[in-house]
């Protein structure tokens, strides 16, 4: 198998052709190298129908490699990431591919003080020791079971206090937050109306990608139901999109800006550089320090733990908390969400009408082969310079203008290149949008 399965922050390919039993297999054997083969791993995997028997191939490899193991079942990622730092493992694995399509499958691991195997720290080591593991087809091995769910519900109700019941509609898209969600949504005070709440590895309903195009039902049914919040969940519940109470989408930085408003202490904020202005102009006027960060849920999180901050952020709706370790957690942001509009005097339409007001374009993404995405970026870097007031290049290349900014970077999970563009004007966004497809099209043509 390829070294392009092992990425920026997970191992993800599609299923059978990148990863199938022999390679979950062989990534047991070398995660349990990189714990010294000793101690207690716990594993656990998303809604996916190729979950079950690469869990057990993967499990075969930890217990080969002279690992305890013990399997959650189909559980949230966060749950197994809070699993494995407060119910004393070394390490974990959550066989998931996320938000990507149903044919799609990988492993996140977990090193057990929560930081993620990831570019930031052991994937290169990762991916070595697996080169030198040899192919082979693994035994078939059932770990013990576990219950992790019980631990993670109480948590999450120990940090959450709504101050009114509010009534929120809900997507979980087949996945695996339909395992523990509903039922923890309700038992906070939420009245709650659950679309898509059984788990099914088809993704039947939709993508386990939330976004406006997959979740078309939401806004529809918040305009006539008076709800007061509406939420879509992932493929693996690490993340979630909302809707105010007109059925509005909010991007992952107004979703973070609304956040900071629930906070009652100050401190610093993460967020990357995918976000809107609003962030910083927000995090300034409420005492807030902002710290800017490369895009990517390794790198967030890591930036978070590393500066103490009191929440993170990314445009693609990852929330990362100090109460959960820094994890990014799609359900505990649904519940925390709910409880700051129970407090608000106002509906979300009105807190968000407040803001600063940007125009912002969605995230979009070119496909580029992986060999080549790198160096596009740099190309278009270079070209979009040229009359730019300011660039930084934490993450590709953001290049700011008199009336705003575009970003251009490589995807670190996909062969993308992906860009946005954001200005105080829509025809300032209008320009800058055009400016940066004709500019990425143009070294397309040329260079691929």
């Amino acid at each position: 198998m390829g070294e392009e399965i092992f990425r920026a922050y997970d191992v993800r390919g599609r299923y059978p052709a990148d990863i199938e039993e022999s390679v979950a297999y062989r990534v047991g054997l070398s995660f349990a190298e990189m714990l010294d083969g000793s101690g207690k791993v716990l594993i656990g995997r998303d809604s996916r129908l190729s979950g079950p028997t690469l869990s057990r191939a993967l499990a075969a490899g930890l217990l080969d490699g002279g690992l305890e193991i013990r399997d959650a079942g189909v559980v949230p990622t966060p749950a197994l990431y809070l699993g494995v730092v407060e119910m004393g493992f070394k390490g974990g694995v959550q066989v998931t591919a996320s938000h990507n399509p149903p044919e799609w499958n990988g492993f996140k691991l977990v090193m057990g003080d929560g930081e993620t195997v990831s570019e930031v720290r052991g994937m290169n080591t990762l991916k070595k020791i697996f080169k030198t593991k040899p192919v082979s087809q693994p035994k078939s091995f059932q770990p013990e079971q576990i219950d992790i769910l019980t631990h993670y519900v109480k948590r999450v109700k120990g940090l959450v206090k709504l101050k009114r019941r509010v009534r929120l509609i809900a997507d979980f898209s087949n996945g695996a937050a339909c395992v523990v969600g509903p039922r923890l949504l309700r038992e906070i005070g939420c009245d709650l109306t659950a679309l898509n709440d059984i788990p099914d590895g088809r993704f039947p309903a939709h993508p386990p990608e939330p976004t406006p195009e997959t979740l078309r039902e939401l806004p529809e049914r918040m305009r006539s139901g008076g709800f007061d919040l509406g939420a879509g969940l992932d493929g693996d519940a690490d993340r979630s999109v909302f809707l105010d109470d007109r059925g509005r989408f909010l991007e992952g930085d107004l979703t973070l800006t609304v956040f900071l408003h629930g906070l009652e202490g100050r401190g610093k904020v993460v967020y990357d550089v995918s976000c809107s202005s609003v962030v910083e102009d927000v995090a300034k006027r409420l005492g807030f320090e902002g710290v800017l960060c490369r895009t990517g849920r390794a790198f967030v999180l890591s930036k978070v733990r590393e500066v103490g901050a009191v929440i993170g952020g990314e445009k693609s709706n990852h929330i990362y908390f100090s109460e959960l370790h820094g994890f990014d957690d799609g359900l505990f942001a649904v519940a925390k969400m709910a409880e700051l509009v129970s407090k608000l005097d106002e509906p979300l339409s009105s807190l968000l009408d407040s803001l600063p007001k940007y125009y912002a374009a969605s995230i979009k993404a070119v496909e580029v082969p992986d060999e080549h995405k790198h160096r596009i970026v740099q190309l278009v870097g270079e070209r979009l310079k040229k009359g730019a007031v300011k660039t930084i290049n934490i993450d590709g290349v953001k290049v700011f203008f008199e009336d705003g900014w575009i970003l251009v970077r490589p995807s670190n999970t996909m062969p993308q290149v992906k860009y946005t563009a954001e200005s105080r004007s829509r025809e300032g966004l209008n320009r800058l949008t055009s400016l940066a497809e004709s500019t990425i099209y143009e070294v397309l043509q040329k260079s691929v």
